[in-house]
């Protein structure tokens, strides 16, 4: 029987993950591509920390001796910074090898440079694990853009976020203990600020929008906050609306812009996402045909990661290389919410009279914690003339849970 070639770079979690994968599921890779996979080289940063790798695999500190090899079909990429792996991933497509790649950071700037230049030389590009772990959302929303049109993408696409608003709520803690508690658990990396400032569910969203409607917003554009602002109040008093804090990125078309936002908002138990709780990751994606589909699953780790890399080198392995739909155009306007059009907000911070008639005192949770009633844009300038204030949407079915405020009071 033939044999595929891999190199792995990086011997991390994932690397590490991708590896055993390969060797445990030697069969079932044998009997789907007709040929075995082997694993022919690893590069690593120091070649004297032991690891349980086969004396047959070439360890290498230097990715030239990888791109030496006198057969090489695969390069699988499992490095998190966005530099050299670019330069690496490039000369791999240029010797002739399809790659595979985990980093969304590296993937959300050079994806488009990368996924042409593999057109050129006839190879293919697999990216699945860079979004949602071991969620297929790259496949699916690939297999949905052949006739689909998507109109709107929402995702909570941060595992560690979701885990740490989970522990405030169900273990009442502050933001520092759920953090802490993230960390200890190898959920958050020393320095979080990736995971709980939006950086790596902005990374993410990008991907998504260049998949699903074949261009970006502009990033400077895009509203992106994180949960460090969340306090234990504000959980609680969502609480007791029957609401969830949930970390969430859409995407849409409005006219001929792609619009997206990586923020907190509130979800009621009719959401989708409302049960995904912990390290866990979904994605709702809305088209003209199907209607509304969500995945759900583990966002992260060894063997969800690994999983997605695994199943993007059976489909690299067999396809036929034609144009990505990473660079297709599709979808369609989808009817949004006017900035005029009212809304319901939780709301933390009021100094002063809020005083617009725009905008309607439903309740006050609890003090300082207010229920109101108005547009986007009323609650913007009212944020803008006290800054201390935060506000929070309440999306979908939400919106039932505080009506019944509204109801009582014209009663």
């Amino acid at each position: 029987m033939s044999v595929i070639k891999v190199a792995i770079l990086g011997f991390g979690t994932v690397g590490e993950g991708v590896y055993r994968t390969i060797q445990s599921h030697s069969n079932e890779l044998a009997a789907e591509l007709g040929k075995e996979v082997e694993v022919a080289a690893v590069l690593v940063r120091n070649k004297q920390k032991p690891r349980d790798i086969s004396g047959n695999v070439l360890l290498t500190t230097d990715f030239e001796e990888i791109l030496q090899l006198p057969k090489l079909d695969v390069v699988i990429e499992c490095i998190v910074d966005k530099d050299p792996t670019f330069s690496y991933l490039k000369k791999a497509i240029q010797r002739g090898c399809h790659i595979i790649t985990a980093n969304k950071e590296m993937f959300a700037h050079h994806g488009n440079e990368l996924i042409e230049l593999a057109e050129q030389h006839q190879v293919s590009v697999g990216f699945e694990a860079t979004v949602a772990g071991g969620i297929p959302v790259i496949q699916t929303l690939g297999q949905l853009l052949k006739i689909n049109r998507v109109q709107r993408i929402l995702g909570i696409l941060n595992g560690t976020s979701n885990f740490i608003l989970t522990e405030m709520r169900e273990k009442r803690q502050s933001f520092a203990e759920s953090l802490l508690r993230a960390q200890e658990n190898g959920y958050a990396e020393a320095d979080p600020t990736n995971d709980v400032e939006g950086y790596d569910a902005f990374y993410k969203t990008m991907i998504l929008s260049r998949l699903a409607f074949g261009e970006e917003p502009d990033w400077r554009d895009v509203e992106r906050v994180g949960i460090t602002s969340i306090t234990s109040e504000l959980i609680e008093a969502a609480q007791n609306l029957g609401l969830r804090f949930k970390h969430i990125a859409s995407i849409w078309k409005s006219g001929t812009r792609i619009q997206a936002s990586v923020k907190p908002v509130l979800v009621g138990s009719e959401h989708p996402f409302y049960h995904v709780e912990g390290v866990e990751n979904a994605v709702n994606v809305k088209s003209d045909i199907v209607g509304e589909i969500t995945l759900q699953g583990p966002g992260a780790g060894m063997y969800p990661t690994a999983s997605a890399i695994i199943e993007d080198l059976v489909h690299v392995c067999q396809s036929h290389v034609t144009k990505s739909n990473y660079l297709k155009t599709s979808g369609e306007d989808i009817e949004l919410k006017s900035e005029h059009q009212r809304e319901y907000w939780l709301v933390q911070g009021l100094v002063q009279k809020y005083g617009s008639p725009a905008i309607t005192l439903m309740d006050e949770i609890s003090e300082g914690i207010f229920v109101l009633k108005g547009s986007k844009k009323e609650i913007e300038q009212l944020a803008q003339r006290q800054p201390s204030v935060q506000y929070f949407s309440i999306l979908g079915k939400g919106e039932f849970l505080v009506r019944g405020i509204e109801e009582a009071k014209a009663l």
